[in-house]
């Protein structure tokens, strides 16, 4: 490409993503949605696994200009995961991006109290019978530094849970 076409090419893209703000998002919100943005920052948190409580690290942060919410669980582990948080028209979606290796999407159930949010199993990708994938997440909001996600694993037909409880990490004074 020309050193103009380069250019152009960038004043067109300047020019669609200046628009696309102005216009601001379609997408309706829920309390849902919102409450779920106050988890944005670092926690760390332990559960029960048999007689075990590993820790766990959570970063959670907002993307796509505010359009999602990343939850990124053990990074840097065997078992590091991702689940992206949007909305979906009216619906809030969760998408778990598992180890392993499908993607389940859950819907949030509508109700519910302003400190509780169930997500339920709607579909996904690479699941075939017989597989195992997560089917469900509660998460309640304790206070504004405490959380508890319980996840819910579907195999064979049956659900077994593990909840994390999470502290919000301080934040060094700068």
């Amino acid at each position: 490409m020309t050193r103009i076409a380069h250019v152009f090419a960038a004043a067109a893209l300047a020019a669609g993503i200046a628009a696309a703000g102005e216009h601001g998002s379609k997408v309706a919100s829920t309390p849902q949605w919102e409450k779920l943005k106050t988890l944005v920052g670092e926690w760390d948190s332990s559960t029960v696994e048999g007689a075990k409580k590993p820790p766990t690290h959570l970063s959670v942060r907002m993307t796509g200009g505010g359009s999602a919410m990343m939850h990124w669980m053990a990074a840097g582990t065997p078992h590091e995961m991702v689940t992206m948080f949007a909305m979906d028209k009216d619906d809030l979606l969760a998408t778990h991006y598992c180890a392993a290796h499908n993607q389940p999407r859950m819907r949030a159930v509508p109700g519910g109290t302003a400190d509780r949010i169930a997500f339920e199993f709607k579909d996904g990708t690479n699941i075939r019978p017989g597989d195992g994938y997560m089917g469900r997440l509660v998460l309640t909001f304790v206070d504004a530094d405490h959380h508890d996600e319980e996840w819910g694993y579907v195999m064979d037909g049956k659900l077994s849970s593990d909840t994390f409880h999470y502290t919000r990490v301080a934040t060094a004074a700068k």
